[in-house]
């Protein structure tokens, strides 16, 4: 029983709404009475001593019952239970009808009144005019009161979005566009245009659609602020990557919010406008053009093709995977040990691409049965071998599973490759693997003196001398007809791919820092994730057995200015709001990281910025025949294995040790090589 007492008692609780519905019938009873005295006060040419005495007499006794009678149809009408910054037309129907009703009641009332003092007979009713002007007044004073709520509340939301000062970088057509639109009363964001900046000295102290062109980039923090200005747009879709990064470099210490236009609507020919504005990101600085791939002859390389994707749940393994199902291969394979992965690129892949033949497969590249039912049962005529540890400090700790995984996984999937048949064996390798200094280079290191010795023993029709590695598989056949191309794909770090130094600085700007960073002179050669798999693909089109491609990754870039660059993007200051905190350099960690060896050499390809290098001369019999070494060695976990690694990748340095001489004869600067092709 309490229940429904509680229901009922709350019924009669006066809300917020209730007390601005009896200040507006109190409004109201004012305001209607109000609006007559002053239509007759304007009747009389606003000489309030000219109104003939009866007429004050009739409003008088009128307006207490002419304020109840319309309060009463005012409330009826519900005009003081409906939420007005919601109303409509339905509202003002209302509206109309109510003031219809009382505007008749007014007259009638008047007229009776007049009537009823005996008033001379000239005059039997108040004035044509007064009646006019009085109705109308009466409207535009109650609804006034209602909808001026929904004005002050458009100013209050125009205050809470407040109006930015904008600087566009770029006089051409793109930035008129964009100043034309942000300027304009159709403009949604609420941005306005006070300056333009443009390196064109003609187009200096001149105006463009009424906004001044102050002059070039090097006059950039004067108008910051002259101007006040608080977001800057790059309105140059045109520009080069390096001129691009010049500008965002100086618009970066300004403190402004930094915005650009995409480049896609000026290459698909769009209009430029408010939607084609976007955030700058941090590949936006990364100082290159992005890399140019001929997609007809991926398109034409993959097309019908059945292709095995190791590690296809990883950052490059699934975006190789939504490349290769974007260009109609036959069967995709999706091969990796974490289940979570695999089955989030599997649904992506299904939903878009239902045609597809998908098979996601959960296993690992060091089970050879796993593998050999693989490639029995559906004879993939392309490998791209993603499947890796890539940790630096991890596999500095555990440095037998580097081993394990990298080194024996790459030699057991490439030998069931040329076992069964394989067309092509792509092998994802790393920057990391030039004159390594830690466990995962020199791994890396090994992956690509395996698929270099198998490509040696298949020119020279040796294939049956390739070691199994496992006492359950059979050897390969010796016939010349064993014809699988492999070759190396080396490319540097990957932005936002799993365990990327940008990920973990967003993480700790989000949380307000510190960021860490762990030299302040490190640098790195950076890449995306869509270029590095664009590089993979185009490799395995060139790929004509034994090379290191190698992509042109431009300058390197200071960690430390990345994390800056990064902080500064997210509208904060550095060492300000975010402090950065140096850690000191990770156990097996480069201040920088090499291209090559110079001893590979390099040529160059097609596309400008790919090039290949050839393998460095080695003893590929002598490899292979202690490989079987290094197996013990990871499986017993022995603690000595970076000797052996040592003894296998002559150019590996832990602890920056000496090298032995015949290494050191293939190891000079590797920007000198490039710079040489």
């Amino acid at each position: 029983m309490s229940a429904p007492y509680k229901n009922k008692k709350s019924r009669f609780h006066f809300e917020h709404w209730h007390f601005i519905s009896i200040a507006l019938a109190l409004f109201d009873a004012v305001a209607v009475n109000a609006s007559f005295y002053i239509a007759l006060w304007m009747r009389y040419d606003c000489q309030f001593w000219d109104i003939p005495y009866f007429y004050i007499d009739i409003l008088k006794f009128f307006a207490p019952v002419y304020a109840v009678v319309c309060v009463l149809v005012f409330w009826r009408c519900k005009m003081y239970n409906t939420i007005w910054r919601f109303a409509g037309m339905h509202e003002l129907y209302l509206a109309i009808v109510a003031t219809a009703i009382t505007f008749v009641f007014h007259i009638a009332g008047t007229i009776a009144l007049a009537h009823l003092a005996h008033v001379d007979t000239y005059a039997p009713r108040m004035p044509i005019t007064y009646y006019s002007i009085g109705i109308a007044l009466q409207f535009i004073f109650t609804m006034g009161a209602r909808f001026s709520y929904r004005v002050l509340l458009s100013f209050r939301k125009a205050d809470m979005a407040r109006t930015k000062r904008v600087m566009v970088i770029g006089a051409g057509a793109a930035g008129q566009m964009i100043v034309r639109d942000l300027n304009s009363n159709n403009s949604r964001g609420g941005d306005r245009v006070y300056c333009i900046i443009d390196d064109n000295q003609n187009k200096w102290n001149r105006y463009m659609e009424g906004v001044p062109v102050v002059g070039g980039r090097n006059d950039i923090f004067t108008a910051v602020k002259n101007y006040q200005i608080e977001k800057i747009i790059l309105a140059i879709p045109s520009a080069s990557i390096e001129q691009k990064r010049e500008i965002l470099s100086i618009c970066g210490e300004t403190e402004c919010e930094l915005k650009q236009v995409s480049v896609l609507y000026q290459q698909m020919g769009q209009i430029v406008d408010s939607n084609s504005i976007r955030d700058v990101s941090i590949e936006d600085l990364l100082g290159r053009e992005s890399i140019k791939i001929n997609m007809e002859e991926v398109f034409s390389f993959i097309k019908g093709k059945t292709i095995l994707v190791t590690g296809g749940g990883g950052s490059i393994g699934s975006e190789l995977c939504r490349q290769i199902a974007a260009h109609e291969a036959k069967t995709l394979i999706i091969f990796d040990i974490y289940e979570n992965n695999a089955y989030d690129i599997q649904l992506e892949l299904k939903e878009k691409y239902p045609e597809l033949d998908l098979v996601t497969l959960i296993g690992s590249v060091r089970d050879s049965r796993r593998l050999e039912y693989v490639f029995d049962r559906y004879r993939p005529q392309l490998v791209f071998h993603a499947a890796a540890h890539k940790h630096v400090p991890l596999m500095e700790d555990s440095p037998c599973e580097s081993i394990k995984n990298n080194v024996l996984g790459t030699y057991k999937t490439a030998y069931a490759a040329v076992k069964y048949g394989c067309e092509r064996f792509v092998l994802i390798s790393t920057d990391k693997a030039v004159n390594p200094t830690n466990v995962m280079g020199a791994s890396k290191r090994l992956c690509e003196m395996v698929v270099q010795s198998f490509d040696k023993k298949i020119k020279s029709a040796q294939t049956a001398l390739i070691p199994s590695m496992s006492s359950h598989t059979e050897s390969i056949c010796g016939e010349t007809d064993c014809a699988t191309e492999f070759v190396a794909v080396r490319f540097g770090n990957v932005l936002g791919s799993n365990g990327s130094v940008v990920p973990i600085f967003k993480k700790q700007i989000e949380k307000g820092g510190p960021v860490t960073v762990t030299h302040p002179d490190i640098i790195r050669y950076f890449m995306t994730v869509p270029e590095a798999v664009s590089l993979v693909l185009q490799a395995g089109v060139y790929a004509r057995g034994g090379e290191i491609f190698v992509l042109d990754m431009g300058s390197p870039v200071k960690i430390d200015s990345l994390a800056r660059n990064l902080i500064k993007l997210s509208g904060l200051k550095p060492d300000v709001d975010i402090k950065i905190e140096y850690t000191g350099l990770r156990p097996g960690e480069k201040l920088y990281e090499e291209k090559l060896m110079a001893a590979e050499g390099l040529e160059k390809t097609a596309n400008d910025l790919i090039y290949v290098g050839h393998p460095i001369d080695f003893d590929a019999d002598g490899f292979l025949g202690r490989m079987n070494e290094l197996r013990e060695a990871a499986y017993s976990n022995d603690e000595n294995i970076r000797e052996l690694i040592m003894d296998m990748a002559p150019t590996y340095r832990p602890d920056g040790r000496d090298l032995p001489e015949a290494a050191e004869k293939n190891l000079v600067d590797s920007n000198a090589a490039l710079a040489g092709v």
